[in-house]
């Protein structure tokens, strides 16, 4: 499974941006699609996932300000961020888990910056 991530960018706080990922190859074998993201010293952390039957999670951190949605095509997926705060500065890595849950790929990192 490839995945391509777009989107991204430098915004001031209170902006939006929108993420997209797209998945191609066996999609057959992943259990949904998300985001992690990963800030200088800092873990990575999930930011959101939907799964192929259309549940979603949140960090607790992002909800009520960012939604998880897929596309028509199902091997997409969009992440719209609103109400960006400085604290959502980090590198943002599309995810795909396996059926089993036991794997994981990835995407390209994308870089979101917001400025206070």
């Amino acid at each position: 499974v490839q995945l391509q991530a777009s989107g991204g960018g430098l915004v001031q706080a209170g902006g939006s941006l929108t993420l997209s990922c797209a998945a191609s190859g066996n999609i057959l074998s992943i259990s949904g699609l998300g985001w992690y993201r990963q800030a200088p010293g800092k873990q990575r952390e999930l930011v959101a996932i939907i799964t192929s039957g259309g549940n979603t999670n949140y960090a607790d951190s992002v909800k009520g300000r960012f939604t998880i949605s897929r596309g028509n095509a199902k091997n997409t997926v969009t992440l719209q961020m609103n109400s960006l705060k400085p604290e959502d500065t980090a590198v943002y890595y599309c995810n795909a888990p396996t059926t089993d849950w036991r794997y994981d790929y990835w995407g390209r990192g994308t870089l979101v910056t917001v400025s206070s």
